[in-house]
């Protein structure tokens, strides 16, 4: 195994119980075994206690990784499942990688990614992946075995259950169930004290091998909020919780459990529930049930897992700047919205917002790309659009000609990102000597075999194509945001302009009437290629720190249907209501897109 590592760190704090470190653990096993390079992370001072539980799960202790370490390794990716992670301990993880956090109660807002596994309670701050199949579950629901023997219960509360409710549960249960049920307590401290001290009627048990494969021979789990309980509902045995916190208590009822309250004094309400005058309430257990196979449809836990914790971490490639991709500036707001693959942070020195992704861009900007993607998009392909892009490009060009000296003769301009080449066709219609440089091979040999226009395939700013202030005027049009860090393009861009050059490029704003009206919403639909989105006013920060003056912006692409509460009476363009909606969006720069136009200062 070589190359970079990823790191899994654990909660190791008492009270924090063993199921991070099992969790991680079986991470670092599962990624091992797809061949990746892999360590667990344990303080010199959590060490032993972290090779004791690991002892008997066949974890070879050279996969294990002290602080003293971390320097000598080079990491990929950090991986927390931490429990509550505080600010500082984010910020020195992160030094060392992105950083992808597991059910994190603590520095939720300030995490790289975030993943659920268990669900969290309504209102709180959303993660970019929620999914309980990603727990550690049996490739196949484990058959029900219970039969029509008496029913047995399992009384779960983890390795440290430090307040003592599995005892509390096995008491209520242990003094009333005689003959009628079997209840089996899993409890490792108060085992080895001795049989002597075990609730009247139960039976107690260190630890059940391979406890999630064999939940199926029980006919009622009592557990928190946790593994264990989606656990159950993935083998379709009912649960039913007992809380040690309010927030276990609130999680559990957000996530659709029933839940018998919080506390050990509640112990005695699960008796009463579980144990009527005539021994089982079986009705009480067939309606638990009816609950539990509910939970696994909300839960996606009705059908095997399609990946495990190990297969989605393996898959990831996350891509976190640490400077804004616009200006360079190491000033970054928390994440501001999550989606998916996506997480986005706002610059707070120029105001824009950078996209960090888990996994590359699914899009590649080949034939495809500008047919069918920009079909779907506009309701034809780039081709059939054609005439209505040089005609908007000869609209562009007359600003452009008005701040270019008029001594240049025929101005020698470049257009990045030129695809099939109507802004090209354009600037050689208006007197200007174009070129032009694509990604995409097809469109290059479009423009230079049928337009007889110089065009090269190659990627800006790596593309060498011309000496330094060489150009008149460098164009971008909706180009600018699919590049990952903009201040080498704008950069390089300013060496190659003359004095006095422009630069001209348009984009989405996140400014306009959409971004307003829901930020959430806009992000949430922008493209996965999408790296920057600007507005009018991030744009003229960014652009004079990078030497450019800018002389005209311009607001386009207004949408009057798009308002919030009047927009839905916009629809017609005839109607009233559009006339003065557009109005209002052109008055105050409400247009979805805008056009920038600058000067090499």
């Amino acid at each position: 195994m070589t190359g970079a590592a990823v790191l899994a760190v654990p909660a190791l704090r008492p009270g924090t119980g063993g199921g991070h470190l099992v969790r991680c653990a079986e991470l670092v096993r599962g990624l091992r075994e797809k061949g990746e390079c892999a360590y667990l992370f344990a303080d010199e001072s959590a060490n032993g206690h972290a090779r004791c539980i690991l002892g008997g799960r066949d974890f070879d202790p050279a996969w294990i990784v002290t602080r003293t370490c971390l320097a000598g390794k080079s990491w990929r990716l950090v991986v927390l499942d931490n429990f509550r992670t505080t600010p500082s301990e984010y910020l020195a993880w992160s030094k060392l990688a992105p950083v992808v956090a597991i059910d994190e109660g603590g520095f939720r807002k300030g995490m790289d990614f975030l993943i659920d596994i268990l669900p969290r309670a309504s209102g709180g701050r959303p993660a970019n992946i929620a999914d309980p199949s990603l727990l550690p579950l049996p490739p196949h629901p484990p058959a029900d075995m219970s039969g029509s023997r008496m029913p047995r219960v399992l009384i779960a509360f983890g390795q440290e259950d430090s307040a003592g409710l599995g005892l509390a549960a096995a008491r209520a249960l242990g003094e009333k169930a005689g003959a009628a049920l079997e209840v089996v307590l899993l409890n490792g401290t108060l085992a080895g004290r001795g049989t002597e001290t075990a609730p009247k009627g139960v039976t107690v048990a260190v630890a059940v091998p391979d406890l999630s494969s064999r939940l199926g021979e029980y006919d009622l789990v009592i557990t928190h909020f946790g593994l264990t309980a989606f656990e159950a509902v993935y083998a379709g045995v009912p649960a039913l919780l007992l809380s040690p916190t309010r927030l276990h208590e609130k999680l559990a009822r957000s996530a659709g459990f029933l839940s018998a309250g919080v506390g050990k004094g509640r112990a005695k309400r699960a008796e009463e529930l579980l144990l009527g005058r005539e021994g089982v309430n079986r009705a009480f257990l067939a309606d638990l049930k009816a609950l539990t196979a509910a939970l696994a449809t909300r839960h996606n836990l009705d059908r095997a897992p399609r990946r495990t914790l190990a297969c989605l971490i393996h898959a990831l490639s996350p891509d976190v700047a640490s400077e804004c991709p616009a200006c360079g500036s190491v000033r970054l707001s928390d994440p501001i919205a999550r989606f998916g693959e996506r997480t986005y942070r706002r610059c707070r020195h120029c105001g824009t917002l950078g996209m960090n992704r888990l996994t590359p861009p699914p899009i590649e900007y080949d034939r495809e790309y500008f047919f069918e993607f920009y079909r779907r998009q506009y309701g034809k392909t780039y081709i059939e659009d054609f005439p209505n892009l040089v005609a908007m490009g000869k609209r562009r060009l007359a600003e452009i000609k008005k701040m270019i000296p008029g001594d240049r003769g025929s101005p020698r301009l470049l257009d990045i990102g030129c695809a099939y080449g109507p802004f090209l066709v354009a600037a050689r219609d208006e007197g200007f000597s174009p070129r032009g440089i694509d990604p995409a091979h097809d469109a290059v040999r479009h423009v230079t075999q049928t337009l007889g226009i110089p065009a090269e395939q190659g990627f800006f700013p790596h593309w060498i194509g011309g000496d330094a202030a060489d150009y008149d005027a460098i164009t971008m049009w909706y180009v600018i945001e699919h590049f990952r860090d903009c201040a080498p393009v704008l950069a390089k861009a300013r060496e190659m302009l003359r004095p006095g050059g422009v630069l001209a490029f348009a984009t989405p704003s996140f400014a306009g009437v959409s971004g307003r009206a829901s930020l959430n919403r806009f992000l949430e639909h922008s493209p996965a290629d999408h790296w920057t989105i600007w507005s009018p006013g991030s744009c003229r920060k960014a652009l004079t720190k990078a030497g450019f003056r800018v002389r005209k912006i311009k607001s386009v692409g207004h949408h009057p249907e798009r308002f919030p509460v009047l927009g839905r009476y916009a629809w017609n363009v005839k109607s009233p209501a559009h006339r003065i909606l557009l109005a209002v969006s052109r008055l105050f720069g409400l247009g979805d897109t805008f056009e920038v136009y600058a000067t090499r200062s």
